[in-house]
């Protein structure tokens, strides 16, 4: 069975939001046959990077870049999956209060080093995430995992 894995660093209520719905829609009774499995930035393993199909990623904005918890899964995981991961599609979410651009850009270029594939548009929130910014993050969440289904 196919396997999402989403790595998040969830620190506030807004990113707890985004993660809930990415999780609802990663997990909607219209997804079949795709295990969701959710673990925190700081937990994550190259083993759990490894065992995936696919990978969903959310992180705050943190002074324009990723969360230090992100930043430290990708130190960790970056040259053990290196050569086999390639390909795979990842997905993205980011919640900033000021500005999401760096933190995009920081996602892009070490998933680019990885050979990973945008999978969809990322979901960029600033401030408390309304209905719109919450239906996208669902979209975000139904999309990688319905593309993993076999």
């Amino acid at each position: 069975m196919p396997r999402l894995l989403i790595v998040h660093h969830t620190p506030s209520p807004g990113m707890q939001a985004m993660f809930e719905k990415v999780v609802e829609g990663a997990t909607t009774d219209e997804i079949e046959d795709v295990e969701v499995v959710r673990c925190a930035a700081l937990s994550a393993t190259a083993s759990d990077v490894l065992a995936a199909d696919g990978y969903l990623l959310g992180t705050p904005a943190n002074l324009g870049y990723i969360s230090g918890a992100l930043k430290h899964f990708f130190d960790q995981i970056y040259y053990p999956c290196l050569d086999s991961t390639g390909g795979r599609p990842y997905g993205l979410y980011v919640h900033g209060n000021e500005g999401t651009e760096g933190a995009l850009k920081a996602v892009r270029s070490i998933t680019s080093g990885l050979g990973w594939k945008a999978a969809a548009e990322p979901v960029t929130h600033s401030g408390q995430p309304d209905s719109q910014a919450l239906e996208s993050c669902w979209e975000l969440g139904a999309t990688l995992a319905a593309n993993l289904m076999p």
